[in-house]
């Protein structure tokens, strides 16, 4: 008897999630048995999309060719120890030491195409053989990666947002450049103080550096504003500071007007004389009020435009409430300076996005801005943008990951495929890990060629192999920097490279 073929049978050998489920559950209990298997296997399969994407975007060429490398030789090579070190972060370990739990890992040793990797000794002393100098050229890297990133993901922001904001790494031993200064949470520790600025429009990290534990000076702020310009992308052409009350002083408002950039300063330096009847409303229904003043504080050249916001205070129930004196102590003033012509209301709802800031440092700090890897101060600031340079991959994965969601989509995506495309980017680092990093995989290696594979049961499956269909479409194609046809980098001059079209 023939039996007849089912002509659906072609199509079943791709993953479909959970279609691709076992007829019977699995019963493991406290009793199961376990063994040993022969096949390599690898909780990071996530890794081969990376490998992808520094491909893509050529990142051993803009590391060659902006990074400053020590005196000191490794056997691997320099771009070697520090594709390493990004690796460990890029995973989620924090500290050189943890190089143990990858050592043997068969996807990260497939990569640098070893049996296992140096003891981690190695990698420590080349952290510390790196000082200040590697720290600074890794932002011209981060500077050239952003660029690349824009262009693959069709970015032409004209306009951005920098904030800048200053945290506390508190220290427990005896490192280069710990003070004594403003720490809530740990009163009276010693503790570096850094500053890190964020692009707004994409969270990623645009400048900053490892600092001592002192407040941030005028001169410090004006020489943090001075350099911002060589990093922007080529496509900006206005920029927009934004920052606390640490950062206002006339140093740092003449910088910023030097340099063509608008400002938005919170006030804790002067109390500007606003006019009794100048005090306005959005809507008449609401209780906060709004003024402006143009005013010069003493110490200052010029002067410059203040906005105000006042928010009554909550009356006190009960019948024997003091009475104030002075109008002004019933109210709450956020005051801000500013060269922005908009409104004075339309100038706070600008500040407030800068709220956002706290986050991507609160996020940075658990990617491992907290650790500390050696006493000394140049070692430490090298980590520090090792550390932001991770960190910076990562956004620069998830934009490119949530961009080729929606091209695979189609010109006309569906509600749903744009809410996960905008839930690929707002997402923390932890979460992105979680769908894009830890997924299991088998290295098989037949006939000299090495096959990463993965399970047909895991649900991310199907989409992560459309993300690696899309990355390989891409590599075989014209990098868009390199035909010239969106905007003009401004990294390609110092690499020697010549894109098809000049901008002028």
């Amino acid at each position: 008897m023939v039996k007849r073929q089912d002509q659906g049978n072609a199509g079943r050998g791709k993953n479909q999630g959970e279609n691709g489920c076992e007829k019977e559950a699995s019963k493991i209990g406290p009793s199961t048995a376990y063994d040993y298997c022969r096949e390599r296997l690898s909780p990071f399969g996530g890794l081969l999309g990376l490998v992808k994407f520094l491909d893509l975007v050529k990142f051993k060429e803009i590391f060659e060719g902006f990074y400053k490398p020590p005196e000191r030789m490794p056997e691997m090579g320099h771009y070697q120890m520090v594709y390493g070190l990004l690796l460990l972060l890029f995973i989620g370990f924090t500290r050189v030491w943890h190089f143990l739990y990858i050592q043997f890992d068969a996807v990260v040793c497939g990569i640098f195409q070893r049996v296992k990797l140096p003891y981690v000794t190695t990698y420590w002393r080349y952290v510390d053989s790196l000082g200040i100098n590697q720290g600074m050229s890794l932002l011209m890297v981060m500077s050239a990666l952003r660029e690349r990133v824009w262009q693959l993901c069709g970015l032409s922001y004209q306009r951005i947002h920098i904030n800048i904001d200053t945290t506390v790494e508190t220290i427990y031993g005896s490192q280069q450049g710990g003070r004594k200064g403003h720490n809530s949470k740990n009163r009276g520790k010693k503790g570096f103080r850094p500053v890190l600025c964020f692009i707004h429009e994409t969270r990623e990290y645009f400048v900053g550096k490892l600092r001592r534990g002192e407040t941030m000076g005028g001169e410090e702020v004006a020489a943090l504003i001075r350099v911002f310009k060589k990093y922007l992308p080529g496509c900006v052409r206005e920029v927009i500071l934004r920052g606390d009350g640490e950062f206002i002083s006339w140093e740092a408002v003449k910088a910023a007007r030097e340099e063509g950039f608008h400002f938005i300063f919170g006030n804790k330096a002067c109390k500007p004389p606003f006019d009794a009847g100048g005090w306005y409303k959005v809507r008449k229904k609401d209780v906060v009020e709004y003024n402006e003043v143009l005013y010069q504080p003493g110490g200052w050249d010029e002067a410059c435009r203040f906005v105000c916001m006042r928010i009554p205070k909550e009356v006190r129930s009960g019948g024997n409430t003091q009475l104030e004196l002075l109008e002004d102590a019933n109210y709450t003033y956020r005051t801000f300076v500013t060269d922005l012509t908009q409104p004075a209301h339309r100038v706070i709802e600008d500040y407030d996005q800068r709220a956002d800031c706290e986050n991507l440092i609160g996020e940075a700090k658990r990617e491992g801005l907290e650790a500390i890897p050696s006493r000394k101060f140049g070692n430490n600031y090298a980590y520090f943008q090792i550390v932001m340079l991770a960190y910076n991959i990562w956004r620069s994965f998830k934009m490119l990951a949530a961009y080729g969601l929606r091209e695979t989509e189609g010109p006309e995506p569906t509600p749903s495929t744009g809410c996960k495309v905008q839930e690929i980017v707002d997402h923390t680092i932890r979460i992105g890990r979680l769908k894009l990093l830890f997924i299991a995989a088998k290295v098989a290696t037949h006939s000299g060629a090495t096959e990463v594979k993965y399970s047909r049961h895991d649900s991310r499956v199907a989409g992560w192999f459309r993300f690696l269909e899309y990355l390989d479409k891409r590599r075989h194609q014209i990098r868009p920097w390199l035909s010239g046809k969106l905007w003009g980098c401004n990294h390609l001059p110092f690499l020697g490279i010549q894109p098809a079209n000049v901008f002028p």
